[in-house]
């Protein structure tokens, strides 16, 4: 069974730290886990990805002691299915745009009596062999899963507290650089108005009592980020990478 000590690390106050990514290379959520991370988020929206590249990903995520996630590429009842039953324990939603969409992905990801999720024995239940019985695992998944709809669209403003307030989400991630993009600013998010319109949604969403995170390119960021009430802080493999190999030249 999969372990949740990334959401009870959030449950404590605790803050994550995790990097996304589209590439297929399982070795890659290996050397994560090694460096201490907390979270690997497997780009299925922006990379070639499917279920399949994924069950060997999530085992190296678990063998090394970090928290697989995923990023799915559409509020697809089925689709999500097949992450969650290959193991996938956090979803990160992109292009919500509506809270219909909420509601159906929490149906989506949480089991009756919360959602809709359908069961059978699969991976992340031990194929229901394992040392919980039925009641018992549905019972752990439900609270173990996490839900994060994507804020990365003005539009999610006109319902963020109906959306952070629908049973099963844990908390809203923020991407800048979509929601600039949807606020007209197509050269990216250091504009005044980008800035004070996350500013409010960490408010709301502080307010409600959620989690919040985003995206954070380099160390100082992310400190002011944590300070700011973040728990969730992101970045890309890419973009580590990149910070790195400039450092070492």
């Amino acid at each position: 069974m999969i372990s949740d000590k990334a959401k009870k690390k959030l449950e404590l106050g605790g803050v994550l730290y995790g990097a996304i990514s589209p590439t297929l290379d399982p070795t890659i959520c290996e050397y994560l886990g090694i460096a201490g991370l907390d979270f690997y988020m497997i780009d299925g929206e922006h990379g070639p990805l499917d279920v399949a590249n994924a069950i060997d990903m999530i085992r190296a995520c678990e063998l090394y002691g970090i928290s697989p996630w995923s990023r799915i590429r559409a509020v697809d009842e089925k689709l999500i299915l097949q992450y969650l039953d290959a193991g996938i324990v956090g979803v990160m939603m992109p292009s919500i745009t509506n809270l219909q969409q909420v509601h159906d992905l929490v149906n989506a990801i949480k089991y009756p009596p919360i959602g809709k999720r359908g069961l059978g024995p699969i991976r992340a239940g031990d194929y229901l062999a394992g040392s919980k019985n039925q009641l018992e695992y549905i019972t752990y998944a439900n609270k173990s899963t996490l839900v994060f709809p994507q804020m990365e669209d003005i539009a999610c403003m006109d319902f963020l507290e109906d959306m952070l307030n629908v049973n099963g989400v844990d908390g809203i991630i923020i991407g800048p650089r979509d929601l600039a993009m949807s606020m007209g600013f197509f050269d990216g998010p250091a504009h005044s108005e980008v800035k004070e319109v996350i500013d409010e949604v960490f408010k709301r969403t502080k307010k409600a009592g959620k989690i919040i995170g985003t995206v954070a390119g380099n160390k100082d960021q992310a400190e002011i980020l944590v300070q700011k009430g973040a728990q969730i802080i992101l970045n890309s493999v890419q973009g580590l990478l990149t910070s790195a190999v400039r450092g070492f030249v």
